[in-house]
């Protein structure tokens, strides 16, 4: 009877956390995918690429609600169970108030599991993959992007401006190119046309110059009709893996060989790098970001802890839904430091460590005050 109760419970609680996440989820990614319309608009990336990104985003969106909707699910299951007197059914089955926890811990088990694998694996994995987009891809929406009267500078080391345009006609057209650092070519023209498809992007420029300079030396040279080739540009969107986007593996390795180093100071360089996205001048970002992914699943356990708070109060006091109020907040606030303390513990290894020590001081202090909340009430019993 037993098992059977709290399978009941636990698939409430799982339903209503599903329920939760996926609609939240949505809305927060839509929110975001319209922010990120910038990348076609503005850099010139095709639809494919921006639907591609922004759905590999929404694990990372997940990963980010997943602590708030758990908590908000414990307390929304249990209170809900409260207010329709189900909770009854529990003790009058001889099942007791720290048995109750107990299970709640077990369910908040397989969130912990759940979240790890998330933070660890599935999100750096997600935007990794999603950066690759950008990395394969090229300015597709070229003639998009050419607005008039504005200068462009979408394609790095190349500037455009065009007085005006009508659908792909340009007229007085303005580029500056830099091939180097002492050299530049600077396109002037009377008109234009933009040719773009798969199998080439280029703009077609009829009676203008072409004035190289190199060294401060110049050479102009004037045409009738040129071709001035989009091929070789890329977007200026960043493309280079982000920290986040390391995997778990690489990061920790990547803790492991600054902390070496860090041992033996006088070897110590500042910037030194040991592979791509892994070096010791920003070594506390490093640290943050592993601690990131394996802090908020410690504080899955903590969070249902707090949660099963909700029995140790009776619905017939008379502050029974401020003290349950003031609980779930105690959680959110919980949420909240468990953040804001991130950037305080990413200096070293050992300081990594003590991050944790909080978390599990608050949770024995919670556990041992329902157990002795369980005696009390078993002694006026």
């Amino acid at each position: 009877m037993k098992n059977l109760i709290f399978i009941k419970l636990n698939n409430d609680i799982i339903k209503f956390f599903l329920t939760s996440i996926l609609c939240l989820s949505f809305i927060i990614w839509i929110i975001q995918a319209v922010n990120y319309l910038d990348l076609v608009s503005e850099d010139g990336h095709s639809l494919k690429v921006y639907f591609s990104y922004t759905l590999y985003s929404l694990p990372k969106i997940i990963s980010k609600i997943l602590p708030i909707i758990f908590l908000i699910s414990i307390f929304f299951v249990i209170l809900k169970y409260e207010a329709n007197n189900e909770l009854i059914i529990f003790w009058t089955n001889g099942i007791s108030k720290i048995y109750f926890i107990n299970q709640i811990l077990k369910i908040s088990t397989l969130f912990f599991f759940l979240q790890l694998v998330i933070n660890l694996i599935i999100v750096p994995y997600s935007l990794d993959k999603g950066r690759s987009y950008f990395r394969n891809s090229d300015i597709d929406l070229f003639s998009s992007i050419l607005k008039e009267k504005k200068f462009i500078d979408t394609a790095k080391n190349l500037t455009i401006f065009i007085e005006h345009k009508d659908a792909e006609k340009l007229n007085n057209i303005f580029i500056k190119e830099e091939i180097s650092k002492n050299q530049s070519q600077i396109i002037v023209a009377q008109s234009g046309l933009v040719k773009s498809d798969k199998y080439s992007r280029e703009i077609i420029l009829n009676n203008g110059k072409i004035i190289d300079s190199k060294n401060n030396n110049q050479n102009i040279i004037n045409f009738d009709s040129f071709t001035f080739n989009l091929e070789k540009y890329n977007t200026n969107t960043v493309t280079h893996p982000k920290i986040q986007e390391m995997s778990s593996k690489k990061l920790f390795r990547c803790i492991i060989l600054i902390n070496e180093v860090k041992k033996n100071e006088q070897n110590l360089i500042n910037n030194q790098i040991f592979f791509q996205g892994c070096n010791t001048e920003i070594a506390s970002t490093i640290n943050e970001e592993f601690l990131k992914r394996i802090a908020s699943p410690i504080f899955i356990m903590l969070l249902g802890l707090t949660g099963g708070l909700i029995i140790t109060s009776n619905k017939n006091i008379k502050n029974f839904r401020f003290i349950n109020f003031f609980k779930f907040i105690l959680g959110v606030i919980i949420i909240i430091i468990s953040e804001i303390t991130l950037s305080h513990f990413n200096k070293t290894l050992t300081n990594m460590i003590f991050y944790f020590f909080p978390p599990l001081i608050i949770f024995i202090t919670f556990y041992f005050f329902l157990l002795k909340t369980q005696k009390k009430n078993i002694n006026d019993n």
